[in-house]
């Protein structure tokens, strides 16, 4: 008996939070006494697969075949289906990115199997897996089990600690071949590339967000906005120069609120909240954010959440450990001052 975890893996690197995943499948194979299997593709995957030994794996199936050189639904969902009926795992795991909800949910259907998606905790009960995972915009969590005879999982980033790396462990490496034919492929992909200067909101251990409150900048108009209101041109200017220095003191990510990002103050790759990305930072410091349940819904997860606002009703000041009551203007210039002594 076994239990798989995917290992997304981008230029020849694993994804850092498929290590995360591989940690919960490691909790779960011991509670159920069955061997951990990594499943790695596309380039170098070999060397990954040896990588994800460090990290837990018992063994490692790797295909690094030109079908699966780049990540494409139907090539690699077919082979990871054919592993799945193969050797019947009790559980296949991800980590809950774009990539692995698509590939999870296309194998779960293909081997007519249960699927658990954001897991924040998994455990077995009387030999079934048992998953918590938020709801109502995480207001609560509500605990999924599968009765079939694989479990399908992904895990929210973040959710689960890796375990260390230790580089005395190895593993059984097996290499299996693609089986989609060319014919049975919508689309080729010639090749993926990340978009530089892009935010990785997921993966940040801190996260800094601004919200509608960034257009209170008391700083004086130039002559000529380019075109903007004032507004847009105020907290664009906040952001740049209030929020992302207190970032660069901490070594943090920039987010922002819904109301921010329709507004223009920022682009929408910075967006936290239910139309936004889902994170669960170490630190999460709101500033000027108000607290609405959708934006709750992105970031209720963070383990120290710290709130800037002038409005002392504001409601993230409920969901705040730490709570500022005034204006970030004059609040976070203080704050990044201190950090900076302070980590020097």
């Amino acid at each position: 008996m076994t239990g798989f975890v995917w290992i997304e893996s981008f230029e020849g690197r694993a994804v850092s939070a498929s290590w995360e995943a591989l940690a919960a499948g490691r909790t779960l194979a011991d509670e159920l006494g069955v061997k951990l299997a990594a499943v790695v593709y596309g380039e170098n995957a070999r060397e990954i697969g040896r990588e994800a030994a460090n990290y837990g794996a018992d063994m490692a199936f790797y295909c690094d075949d030109n079908a699966v050189a780049e990540y494409q639904l139907e090539a690699y969902a077919a082979l990871l289906t054919r592993l799945v009926k193969t050797h019947k795992p009790t559980f296949v795991i991800a980590v809950a990115s774009n990539r692995a909800r698509e590939l999870m949910a296309s194998c779960a259907l293909d081997c007519e199997s249960g699927l658990i998606s954001d897991a924040i905790e998994l455990r077995v009960d009387e030999g079934q897996i048992t998953a918590a995972r938020p709801a109502y915009a995480g207001k609560v969590l509500m605990e999924m089990s599968s009765c079939s005879p694989t479990t399908f999982v992904t895990v929210r980033a973040r959710a689960f600690q890796p375990l260390p790396k230790d580089e005395r462990r190895s593993a059984e490496i097996v290499a299996v071949e693609s089986v989609a034919a060319d014919d049975e492929i919508s689309y080729v992909a010639e090749g993926i590339r990340a978009e530089l200067g892009k935010v990785n909101l997921a993966d940040a251990a801190i996260i800094v967000s601004g919200g509608r409150g960034m257009a209170n900048n008391p700083k004086a108009l130039p002559a000529d906005l380019g075109g903007e209101d004032a507004n847009v041109w105020k907290a664009k200017e906040g952001f740049a120069n209030t929020l992302q220095p207190l970032a660069e003191a901490l070594g943090a990510a920039v987010g922002a609120s819904r109301a921010a990002v329709d507004a223009g103050y920022i682009p929408y790759e910075h967006q936290v909240g239910q139309t936004g990305k889902v994170v669960n930072p170490d630190l999460y410091i709101a500033c000027g954010i108000s607290g609405a349940i959708q934006h709750q819904a992105g970031m209720r997860g963070s383990k120290i959440i710290v709130a800037v606002n002038k409005d002392p009703e504001a409601p993230i000041f409920k969901l705040a450990r730490y709570g500022i009551v005034g204006d970030l203007y004059e609040v976070v210039p203080a704050l990044t001052k201190a950090l900076r002594a302070k980590l020097s």
